[in-house]
């Protein structure tokens, strides 16, 4: 499996440091890793605005004007769910970890006895993390979880991805981004595909939402979807 990683620190022979180790890691544990470096928080957030897809954090908790606590919370505040692990110089910054969901926090300096297994169980968790699948929109290309996707709807020679959160529009026919997802998603009309986990409602006509929206219901789904939806659900 291919991961993408980045590393976070203002030292950069610490980045120099940790890469190397990461790369040891790939090499030896068989994982492909795109890495990433970024000398500052605001360094990262540039290139995080458009390329969002990211698996793997290791953050220097002490750095400039935003700390690497202060980027794990901007980070979960967009739902990413990337194992985030803090680097840390000292003990007591230990406790601000639980919030933001970090997976672990390591001592400088850094060793490869104490990273490697913890980017052994990052990979771990990743392997066993919710469905995702991975969009460009635009210059923006973002890792989506099946989980926060409502529906999808085609119009000509593209579709629109409605999160929770926001719309994504992509070129790309429905029938083709229909086969990347789970069995979780069921097309109720040719040009829309629902999640399964986000209907409330099924009527002969109509399916609806959990956040009150209504799609059609091509003639003759109604059977199959109420039957698709009890065996999903």
């Amino acid at each position: 499996m291919k991961y993408k990683i980045a590393i976070c620190d203002d030292d950069k022979n610490q980045i120099n440091h940790i890469s190397s180790l990461v790369s040891k890691w790939g090499t030896e544990s068989g994982h492909a890793c795109e890495i990433h470096t970024f000398v500052s928080a605001e360094a990262f957030l540039f290139v995080y605005e458009e390329e969002k897809a990211f698996d793997i954090l290791l953050l220097d908790v002490e750095m400039g004007e935003i700390s690497g606590v202060e980027l794990a919370r901007q980070i979960r505040r967009d739902n990413n769910r990337a194992e985030i692990i803090f680097i840390t110089s000292y003990f007591e910054f230990f406790g601000e970890g639980y919030e933001v969901d970090a997976l672990h926090y390591l001592v400088k300096p850094i060793s490869e006895k104490n990273l490697l297994p913890v980017l052994q169980k990052a990979a771990g968790r990743l392997a066993v993390s919710p469905p995702s699948i991975v969009v460009t929109c635009g210059s923006e290309t973002v890792k989506l979880y099946e989980s926060d996707i409502l529906y999808i709807e085609a119009f000509l020679h593209y579709i629109t991805i409605y999160t929770k959160e926001r719309e994504y529009k992509i070129k790309e026919s429905i029938s083709v981004f229909a086969k990347k997802l789970s069995d979780d998603f069921y097309r109720p009309h040719r040009s829309y595909l629902v999640s399964l986990k986000h209907i409330v409602r099924i009527s002969r006509k109509m399916v609806t939402i959990d956040n009150g929206i209504e799609l059609p219901l091509a003639r003759g789904k109604y059977d199959d979807i109420n039957r698709t939806f009890i065996e999903r659900n």
